[in-house]
């Protein structure tokens, strides 16, 4: 393991290559699956470009791990070179060009100004691989005990089945050209352009992507499937069940809500990006995946009771937000888990009804409040280990901002500048100073200071409501204190109830440490209800100050 090592910093130090060198185009996969084995056959045609002077090429593709699981190089060949390396046992060719497959990378040193043609900066390296994922592609069986295999890349897993740049930003078109035995269906991103029966019982389907997807979200999903013809959205986009033969009638059922679902995004954010989308039972190791054009769900999304139209929501939101308009690193994930779970709920207002939102909300609230709590964490974080980001922060918290948002700027603006952000950023990379610039200049705000409390703090507001009637002055006093360490500024909402039917709203706005308000009443207040109208992420205690 040593002496890999030092052969990979060798390699770094004398060519000095960055991953952002190098910028995929294209991926075309040749993927043969078998039914007796879990060893996988690929050969990866990788279209690369290069803006900058390179000398070393890399791939992220795991290697064999202590377990005899990972992927074997078996040679790599570049178009413009037309040279072919076949790697020997040692991993590693000490002579030029020097190839190496260790660490989970491919590193090939590769001098573009020497071996480029001149008339064009970009090459073809095919790569000639097989193995037993260790991870990335879910090779098991079915709750009906049925062998199937499910490509589960999120967040950087993709490497420990395909040769790729296993990195967010780096977006490339795709296809899939699967060989599989003949009872499988084979699901994919894009449209199917090929499906052929084979000698040996086999079968070959192809699919290709013609709009560039982060590797998070480029897969293959292959079972026994039954497959529905769901409906239409805009007489040009079909909707498709691919679900389990065992449980068609249920997953059909199940799936159907779908449709109407796409139609509202559609409608609400801006035209559905790709050409179809295929709603997959599947066994991803997540409740659902939302790789772009073939969502993936747990194979118990499907029980006949259509219990998860809030999760099909959910990971139809992340068509637009993630997979189209990309977070520019992971840091920054809000913007797709943000995004999905508060549009999820103003799907479901916009069908259930205004208490749906608030009742979602709280609840939101609750997990917020427990989380940072315990974890005092902002919601744009840097880790190394991007499954920890999976928790309230980018989920419940990324939501209530933009709920805030919305409550703070008016439907108008918050309607304007989530479509704008997104024609913005579709097919690109965006971060959260990106976002925050869209709602400057559509409310004609400064934000600074909202996005710097509510996204950069690890903690939230936490007050201390007090109040008293003045009675001889026909006055309310309503003193407000943030306990927390960071001094934020919001609105805060209040309701004052006198027991008359004559309540009394009233919206503060706290920039201090303790402030204290005075209203005049009509009568005694008998009580204060702080948010009564579920717009503000904080914990309140509210008391009467004898």
């Amino acid at each position: 393991m040593k002496k890999q090592l030092l052969l990979l910093f060798f390699i770094a130090a004398v060519y000095g290559a960055t991953a952002q060198d190098m910028d995929v185009l294209h991926y075309q996969y040749s993927i043969e699956l078998n039914d007796k084995t879990d060893v996988i056959y690929g050969k990866a045609a990788i279209t690369v470009s290069f803006p900058t002077k390179q000398n070393l090429l890399q791939f992220d593709l795991t290697d064999l791990d202590a377990k005899g699981k990972g992927m074997i190089l078996d040679s790599i060949r570049s178009r413009n070179r037309n040279t072919t390396l076949i790697l020997p046992r040692t991993n590693w060719i000490d002579h030029e060009p020097r190839v190496y497959h260790a660490n989970k990378k491919i590193s090939w040193s590769y001098n573009v100004e020497k071996w480029r043609n001149s008339a064009r900066d970009t090459d073809i390296i095919t790569v000639y691989y097989h193995g037993i994922p260790s991870d990335g592609l879910i090779i098991s069986k079915n709750k009906f005990n049925k062998k199937t295999f499910f490509a589960d890349n999120w967040p950087n897993r993709a490497h420990n089945w395909i040769p790729c740049n296993d990195e967010i930003w780096d977006k490339a078109t795709v296809e899939f050209i699967v060989t599989a035995p003949s009872p499988y269906q084979v699901i994919s991103n894009g449209i199917q352009l090929e499906e052929t029966n084979l000698p040996g019982n086999k079968k070959l389907t192809h699919w290709k992507e013609d709009v560039a997807l982060p590797t998070k979200v480029m897969v293959i999903g292959v079972a026994e499937f039954a497959v529905q013809h769901a409906g239409m959205v805009n007489n040009c986009i079909p909707v498709s069940s691919w679900v389990f033969a065992d449980n068609k009638a249920a997953g059909f059922y199940d799936y159907a809500p779908a449709v109407n679902i796409l139609q509202w995004f559609n409608d609400y954010i801006g035209t559905y990006p790709y050409k179809k989308l295929a709603n997959v039972q599947s066994k991803t190791i997540f409740g659902g995946m939302e790789n772009a054009g073939a969502i993936f769900y747990f194979e118990n999304s499907v029980d006949g009771k259509q219990s998860h139209e809030s999760l099909m929501a959910h990971e139809i939101v992340h068509q637009w937000f993630g997979d189209m308009a990309t977070e520019k690193s992971f840091a920054h994930l809000w913007l797709s888990e943000g995004f999905a779970s508060y549009l999820t709920h103003m799907y479901m207002e916009a069908k259930y009804g205004t208490d749906s939102l608030n009742k979602r909300m709280k609840d939101d609230r609750d997990g917020v409040l427990d989380f940072v709590k315990r974890e005092k964490r902002p919601v744009v974080d840097t880790v190394s280990n991007y499954m920890k980001l999976l928790n309230a922060n980018s989920y419940q918290k990324g939501s209530w901002i933009l709920h805030m948002l919305r409550r703070q700027l008016g439907d108008s603006v918050f309607h304007k500048s989530i479509r704008d952000y997104y024609a913005a950023y579709a097919g690109k990379n965006a971060d959260t100073k990106d976002l925050q610039k869209i709602f400057e200049k559509n409310s004609g705000k400064d934000l600074g200071q909202f996005f710097k409390q509510w996204l950069y703090t690890n903690e939230n507001p936490a007050l201390k409501i007090t109040w008293n009637n003045i009675k001889k002055d026909g006055k309310i006093a309503i003193t407000v204190e943030q306990m927390q360490n960071e001094i934020f500024e919001f609105p805060l909402d209040l309701l004052l109830i006198s027991g008359l039917r004559k309540n009394k709203s009233e919206q503060l706005q706290i920039t201090k440490r303790v402030e204290t308000f005075y209203f005049l009443v009509k009568s005694e207040i008998l009580q204060v209800d702080a948010d009564y109208s579920t717009s503000l992420l904080a914990e309140t205690t509210v008391k009467p100050n004898n």
